[in-house]
């Protein structure tokens, strides 16, 4: 902890250098997830702030401010003098007060190994007209914590949930704390009722009538020495107070049962309020804990919960193409509700990749992604890949699954910005962007692009000196193409060489043993034996031929 606190401090002193506020043009953020992202309550600007980034290596983070022009799609680095100290996991609120404010509280720094962590429970508010940050004491706030939810209702900011890591335990929280705009005060809630249980990365909305919102979210709980199991959870809550929003007004939490198709179990969603009293829940992943392991699955879809009507839906696209594969989902999770087992089942959007783990006889693990298409929906799929591959032709795009985005929403339309997904051990950032017009629900547009597999990678194994030096690296921006594996294929442009009508195991390997040797050395590194990555070559061709014939 003190360490965390001597980065911390080092980095504000460099911070403190800075005297003059600079704003200059700046190709896009580096790839990052739980930073904030922010509509300008006066301008049709996006404000980014903050994130993290991780390179196999070591752990990044940020508390830069970039500012998204939607007019010109253009991007500006906004330095400000004393600026929060870096951080993620934080919440951003904007308030119209005074040409508007961005209110930033909490989050989490860590160690640049990743396994030590220091949880803010400062208060911040950014003036947006004057572009000035400034640090708000107030006593009696919530403790230190990432993972909460914070949402501007009426004069207050209302924070719930959240957690707290230490090097030998954790603690989620599920309290309420509200703080008042106008006497910048704190004052901790005690709501009547059965309220929601302690959770972080929940969805916290606002009603029309300043009632509170609570759906989801993620918790562990230790079930025995080292052993740690996770709940995600899909209950949803209302809070509301009696009177007129003062603070010694009675607050109290209500079940709420809402109709409709809700989403399927899932944690890292990402959040933001629609127009006509729709807050809605995007992308995500369904984690299956293994003792061991874990494998996700990532999702790209769109909820709506309409406030109003206490109802989920679905968003689908009215777009030209691949709509059917939508709706037929859409009415899958209808008819099966939202049992984990089902929802394994369904096939995620675009191609279906399949990871597989393949075991050679010494004992050698390795991962092969494969992208398969089912017999009924082949053409469907097939589309898909060439619309993955070249939006440019005004076929349909999509932001690939992700969890942990950022999302914003201006005039009715809805924002994505990076995020994150894993094939096997790796772990890809993102820096794209992408839009869609929530009235229309037509399609995708794709503001910025990302190839994923040009990001940089580094083993654990690989030597400490080729690690970045904390302050030039920025996140590892994507200067160096990494090895070609084939694992890192999100799109799935690549496919292994296909298995020929009637041919024989021994053919096949026989004609594709190179690619299948260099695909395993690619994977294993040079320092492997020979002998070793042959075994493994042979291992990847056999569980590909047996799965394809």
């Amino acid at each position: 902890q003190e360490d965390l606190e001597a980065l911390i401090a080092e980095f504000q002193n460099l911070d403190a250098k800075k005297t003059q506020v600079i704003e200059s043009s700046c190709p896009p953020p580096s790839p990052r997830l739980n930073g904030s992202l922010s509509a300008h309550p006066e301008k049709d600007e996006l404000i980014l702030f903050g994130g993290e980034y991780f390179n196999g290596q070591k752990t990044y983070l940020y508390n830069e401010l970039y500012v998204y022009n939607i007019r010109k799609n253009s991007w500006s680095k906004v330095e400000i003098p004393n600026p929060p100290p870096r951080r993620c996991a934080h919440q951003a609120a904007v308030v119209p007060t005074a040409g508007g404010q961005l209110w930033v509280f909490g989050g989490e720094f860590a160690s640049p190994n990743g396994e030590q962590f220091y949880h803010y429970k400062d208060l911040w508010v950014l003036h947006l007209a004057t572009k000035t940050w400034e640090q708000i004491k107030a006593s009696g706030g919530p403790s230190g914590r990432s993972g909460h939810r914070m949402v501007a209702c009426k004069r207050q900011l209302i924070i719930f949930g959240g957690f707290h890591e230490s090097a030998r335990d954790y603690i989620y929280y599920n309290d309420v704390y509200a703080f008042n705009l106008d006497s910048f005060t704190w004052s901790k809630l005690a709501p009547s009722g059965i309220g929601p249980a302690p959770r972080s990365g929940c969805q916290m909305a606002t009603t029309p009538e300043g009632g509170i919102i609570i759906y989801g979210g993620y918790s562990k709980q230790r079930i025995k020495k080292d052993v740690d199991k996770g709940t995600l959870h899909t209950d949803m809550f209302l809070l509301k107070t009696e009177g007129a929003g003062r603070e010694e007004d009675k607050w109290a939490w209500s079940r709420l049962n809402p109709s409709g198709v809700k989403p399927t179990p899932r944690s890292g969603f990402s959040v933001a309020i629609g127009s006509n009293n729709r807050s809605l829940l995007f992308g995500g992943v369904h984690d299956e804990e293994e003792e061991e392991s874990i494998e996700g699955d990532f999702f790209n879809d769109i909820y709506f919960y309409d406030i109003r009507k206490n109802r989920w839906f679905p968003g689908q696209l009215k777009g030209p193409k691949s709509e059917k594969r939508k709706r037929r989902r859409g009415r899958h999770g209808e008819a099966e509700g939202a049992g984990d087992e089902e929802m394994e089942k369904q096939p995620p959007q675009g191609p279906v990749e399949i990871v597989k783990e393949v075991v050679a006889e010494d004992g050698t693990v390795m991962t092969i992604k494969q992208v398969i298409s089912g017999p009924a929906e082949e053409k469907e799929r097939s589309e898909s890949e060439e619309d993955e591959e070249d939006g440019a032709l005004g076929q349909q795009v999509e932001p690939c699954p992700r969890s942990n985005a950022m999302l914003a929403v201006k005039h009715g339309v809805l924002y994505v910005y990076g995020g994150m997904f894993e094939v096997g051990d790796r772990q890809f950032t993102l820096s794209d962007l992408y839009s869609i017009d929530l009235h229309k629900m037509e399609e995708w547009k794709v503001l910025v692009e990302m190839d994923p597999k040009a990001q940089e990678w580094l083993e654990e194994s690989e030597s400490d000196e080729e690690e970045d030096d904390m302050e030039g690296a920025e996140g590892g921006e994507e200067e160096e193409e990494s090895s070609e594996e084939e694992s890192e294929d999100e799109g799935g442009e690549e496919q292994h060489p296909s298995v020929q009508p009637d041919e024989k195991h021994a053919d096949y390997l026989s004609r594709t043993e190179q690619y299948w040797i260099k695909l395993a050395r690619s994977n294993m590194g040079p320092d492997a034996k020979e002998k070793k990555v042959v075994k493994v070559a042979h291992a990847m061709a056999k569980t590909f031929y047996e799965d394809s014939v």
